[in-house]
């Protein structure tokens, strides 16, 4: 159980990830209330926006940094195995190109932010996280997985909370 808890928060963490500058140390200080370059939006603007997207939010300041961090739900689907698993070998392949499929489109599409199997045999076969704004969202787009639709995995649902734009370390 420690070994699914601890692999399920290290692919948490990299749900919250995003790509640092690779010369991070030649940017110039930046104002602790922004929290993308680019876009140079204020983590204010930001909450603004995802709170108008229908997404829950909260945020705090961080007392070493001072900055202000947006913590976000998200929905993190556990893919456990289902009743329907006597699918013969190309049934199951072409189930695993589809559900791939699924999962690549979720990712383009910015439903998903990380999906990934678990390296064990057990019933919990894999997790999703999902970027919506409610689980209504998150629970269609995991049961229209051809995987689970087929019966050969079901989906377990739970409300996640992540900083917002925090990378992996």
């Amino acid at each position: 159980m420690k070994r699914i808890f601890l692999s399920i928060l290290f692919i948490a963490l990299l749900a919250s990830c995003k790509q640092e500058c690779p010369e991070c140390k030649k940017c110039p200080e930046q104002d602790v209330n922004t929290i993308d370059k680019e876009s140079e939006i204020t983590t204010k603007e930001l909450k603004a926006k995802l709170n108008k997207e229908g997404f829950q939010t909260f945020d705090y300041v961080d007392e070493k940094t001072k900055d202000t961090v947006i913590m976000q739900q998200y929905f993190i689907a556990f893919l456990k195995k289902g009743p329907n698993r006597s699918q013969s070998k190309e049934e199951a392949s072409q189930l695993q190109k589809e559900h791939l499929a699924h999962l690549g489109k979720m990712y383009e599409l910015g439903y998903a932010d990380i999906s990934g199997p678990f390296g064990d045999d057990g019933d919990i076969r894999g997790i999703t996280i999902y970027n919506t704004p409610t689980l209504k969202t998150a629970d269609s787009l995991a049961n229209a997985d051809p995987m689970v639709k087929a019966g050969r995995l079901v989906i377990e649902i739970h409300p996640w909370w992540a900083a917002k734009g925090f990378p992996l370390r």
